[in-house]
C-alpha cells in the first residue's frame, strides 16, 4: 500500500513512480488503497486538489482559454524591472505594457501552432466470443471475428477458453478509438456469423 504522509516530497514522487507502473496504487484496479492515497493529498494539498480537478473538467477547453493578461505577464518577469524607466510618463507606460502584452500574445499563438494534435483516446477491450457448441469450428469463427475491420480497431491476442461440456469459447483482445469504434456495432457484427457465434460479452475495458 502506498505510503499517505504528504508533507514528505518523497511519499509524491514514490507514489508518481508508482503509478507510473500501475494504473492504480495496487494494480490495475481501484481499492480502498486508492481512496486512502487521495483523500492524505487532498487533505494535505486542499486547494492545489480543487484547482486541479477544477482544470480536468475543462481539459476539452484548453485551447480556448484567453492569452494571459498584461498584469500577469509582468508578474511573471519581475527580473526585469531594472530595465524600466521609473520615470518615464503614463504614455510611454500604456506603450511598454501594450507591447508586452503582444509579445505574449504572439508567443501564446507560436506556442499553440506548435501544440502536436490531442491523442486520440483508446480502450483495451476483451470480448467474450461463445460457440454453439462443441462441434463449431473455432478456427473459422477466429478467422471470421479478425475479417471484421473498422476504423479505429485493432486485433490483438487471443484464446479459447474452456466453458463446459467440450464446449470452448473465444476470448480475444482489440484497441479501438472510443470516437470511431462503437462496441454496439461490433457485437452485432461479430453476432451475425450465425453458423459459429451464439453470442457475445465485453469481459473486460481499461482506458489507455
Amino acid at each position: 500500500m502506498a505510503a499517505t504522509d504528504f508533507s514528505k516530497i518523497e511519499t509524491i514522487a514514490n507514489l508518481d513512480k508508482q503509478l507510473a507502473e500501475n494504473s492504480y496504487v495496487e494494480g490495475t484496479s481501484a481499492t480502498q488503497a486508492d481512496v486512502a492515497a487521495f483523500n492524505a493529498f487532498k487533505a494535505a494539498y486542499p486547494n492545489f486538489t480543487r484547482w486541479i480537478n477544477h482544470l480536468a473538467a475543462k481539459a476539452d477547453e484548453f485551447d480556448s482559454f484567453p492569452a494571459a493578461s498584461a498584469s500577469a505577464a509582468e508578474e511573471a518577469n519581475e527580473d526585469d524591472d531594472d530595465d524600466v524607466d521609473l520615470f518615464g510618463s503614463d504614455d510611454e507606460e500604456d506603450e511598454e505594457a501594450e507591447k508586452l502584452k503582444a509579445q505574449r500574445v504572439a508567443e501564446y499563438n507560436a506556442r499553440k501552432a506548435a501544440k502536436p494534435p490531442k491523442p486520440a483516446a483508446k480502450s483495451i477491450v476483451t470480448i467474450d466470443v461463445k460457440a454453439w457448441d462443441d462441434e463449431t469450428n473455432l478456427d473459422e469463427m477466429l478467422a471470421n471475428v479478425k475479417a471484421i475491420q473498422m476504423d479505429g480497431l485493432v486485433w490483438g491476442a487471443h484464446t479459447f477458453v474452456p466453458i463446459g461440456f467440450g464446449i470452448k469459447k473465444l476470448q480475444i483482445n482489440c484497441v479501438v478509438e472510443d470516437d470511431k469504434v462503437s462496441l454496439d456495432d461490433l457485437q452485432g457484427q461479430i453476432e451475425e456469423d450465425e453458423d459459429h457465434v451464439q453470442s457475445t460479452d465485453i469481459a473486460a475495458m481499461q482506458k489507455l
